[in-house]
């Protein structure tokens, strides 16, 4: 199973917390660019959202992110949350709500069940699973 489908350019998936790492780009300039390219993308994915919580800049860019794609690209989400525990998450109710009603609110949700894939890519190969 791949990770992303093919043909689909690498540049489009983004892991959430590399992303939203306080910028060093906001220090050279580029930090504008960045945004006019994940605002610009067809199709932005970001994966692994809330495995840790959301600092203020992080929050505001996020927001940011969200706020200039909504209505004009299409943004895929992956979390091991429930959207109903995002705002967590993301720590400061206004923005988070301001977060949830650009992504959630308009989403399409599929929520996935069973075993991990990794594992049981592991137990295939004949590797113990981690716990």
């Amino acid at each position: 199973m791949r990770a992303r489908p093919e043909g689909v350019p690498r540049r489009l998936l983004r892991r959430v917390p590399p992303l939203l790492t306080p910028l060093p780009v906001r220090a050279d300039g580029t930090y504008p660019h960045l945004l006019r390219r994940l605002a610009k993308a067809q199709l932005l994915i970001l994966d692994d959202f809330g495995i840790e919580p959301l600092i203020a800049a992080q929050r505001r860019d996020l927001l940011e992110v969200v706020e200039d794609r909504y209505k004009l690209a299409s943004t895929i989400v992956t979390s091991q949350l429930n959207p109903d525990d995002w705002h967590a998450v993301i720590g400061d109710a206004t923005i988070a709500d301001a977060i949830c009603d650009r992504i959630v609110h308009n989403a399409h949700r599929i929520k996935l069940s069973g075993e991990s894939i990794r594992k049981k890519e592991s137990l295939t190969n004949g590797k113990k699973s981690a716990k």
